[in-house]
């Protein structure tokens, strides 16, 4: 007998996978698809519902009741959801979806990876699904176009390879769309920074000092640049700049650009460089990139030094100074000549602050330090000053990192512009001490 409502073993859960694909195969050959496009979307839900019931009721389905239930919604979750990854994408808690092939599913909860016994029917069922989730996103994969990058209708992000490029089978990555982001009052709670941290980059914020956040792949840079434009004033007028638009801006008047990439003919492609340029002729105050990844970085720096203060914009790094040298590196790529001293002159003179975010081994998520770029020495190295700092001194008996924040002592330049734009600040918010998140 088939196994009924949740299958305990990984055998179970294959034939249960199985005998959903074979009757969801028979649903889509019984569907009148002339008829099925007139019908409203609620009545065609309906019916198709009640054909699901029907399959899952014959008596060579060989199901129980509570495992007719279950493939009932599975096989609705086939048509409209995401298939055997339905109930991972329902929960809150998970950040990330990974999947490894049709057998090997985790996910990303707390920070943290974690195994499920999720399992698709076979290699075929896994290709149909993300060609299904592909599709409704408006793109193509196929072994012509085997990698893709798409935006679900639900913000999540897919990125998705399939052989002949994916040696294990077809791959999917899907980063969770956070329907509310974190505050400040939830991150020093969580503790990734103090209260102390927090207040400083408000206020630098407020008054329209430049900001790059470095970090590595899912280290929290996104949610910190959504964090820090609820500061942005509402007088402001904000253009954000993406590649897969992820940033959600409270402010009325902001205007959201997203890049486009090359069709299978390999033209139409729209860069962030692109938008980039367009953006300065749209009189905005702040400029936000996303990600800084390439050519874009010149014309951005270049918005930065001609008076879009308070642009903000992120950077995959390991920590200060290679986030620095990435920039130099990308300034090459744009391909405009500039000498590296220059070039490093530029950067120096563009931005103000560095906030740099790391994922620790526990999951948890630290500004590890939030350093001020005064500009360059007589040698031509970059001045960087911190601020506030993470200190790692150990770990705890679980295998949890343990560390403190400190105020260093330093007192940024920039405080004299922010007093110029009357922008305060507490008194010995930067005095030498260690900072407790109470």
């Amino acid at each position: 007998m088939i196994a009924p409502t949740a299958p305990t073993t990984a055998v179970d859960r294959r034939a249960f996978q199985q005998l959903k694909t074979r009757l969801h195969r028979r649903m889509v050959d019984a569907i009148d698809l002339s008829k099925a496009g007139e019908l409203p979307e609620a009545e065609l839900r309906e019916q198709l519902e009640a054909l699901a019931a029907h399959l899952c009721s014959l008596d060579e389905v060989r199901l129980d009741p509570a495992g007719r239930s279950a493939m009932v919604r599975e096989l609705m979750d086939e048509i409209y959801g995401f298939g055997p990854l339905q109930p991972l994408m329902n929960d809150p808690e998970i950040s990330d979806v990974l999947v490894n092939g049709p057998d090997t599913v985790l996910i990303e909860r707390n920070g943290r990876l974690e195994h499920t016994d999720v399992r698709f029917a076979d290699e075929k069922h896994l290709l149909e699904v993300i060609q299904r989730l592909v599709g409704r996103a408006g793109r193509r994969i196929d072994e012509i176009s085997p990698v893709v990058d798409a935006k679900l209708a639900d913000g999540s992000r897919l990125h998705a390879v399939i052989p002949p490029l994916a040696l294990r089978g077809p791959t999917v990555s899907i980063r969770r769309f956070r329907t509310s982001s974190l505050d400040f009052d939830d991150m020093v709670r969580l503790g990734t920074l103090t209260s102390e941290m927090a207040e400083f980059l408000k206020r630098a914020v407020r008054g329209r000092m430049n900001l790059l956040l470095s970090g590595g792949t899912g280290a929290g840079k996104t949610t910190m640049l959504n964090n820090l434009s609820r500061y942005i004033p509402a007088t402001e007028r904000v253009v954000t700049i993406e590649e897969t638009a992820e940033l959600q801006l409270g402010q009325a008047d902001v205007v959201a650009l997203e890049a486009r990439p090359a069709n299978i003919e390999g033209r139409g492609e729209i860069t962030q460089r692109d938008l980039l340029r367009n953006s300065l002729r749209m009189r905005p105050d702040r400029i936000i990139v996303g990600e800084a990844r390439g050519g874009e970085v010149f014309e951005m720096l270049q918005a930065m030094n001609t008076g879009h203060d308070g642009s903000m914009s992120t950077v995959h790094a390991n920590d200060t100074r290679d986030a620095l040298a990435r920039m130099e590196l990308m300034i090459a790529l744009a391909g405009v000549g500039l000498p590296s001293d220059i070039a490093r002159e530029y950067i120096a003179m563009a931005i103000d602050l560095v906030v740099h975010i790391a994922r620790l081994a526990s999951g948890e998520r630290k500004i590890m330090r939030i350093s001020e770029l005064v500009g360059c020495d007589d040698d031509g190295r970059y001045r960087v000053e911190d601020v506030f700092v993470y200190r790692l001194s150990g770990t705890e008996a679980d295998g949890r990192p343990q560390g403190t924040f400190y105020a260093t002592g330093y007192e940024p330049v920039c405080l004299r512009r922010l007093a110029a734009r009357g922008i305060e600040l507490p008194e010995g918010l930067f005095a030498a001490r260690e900072l407790t998140l109470s």
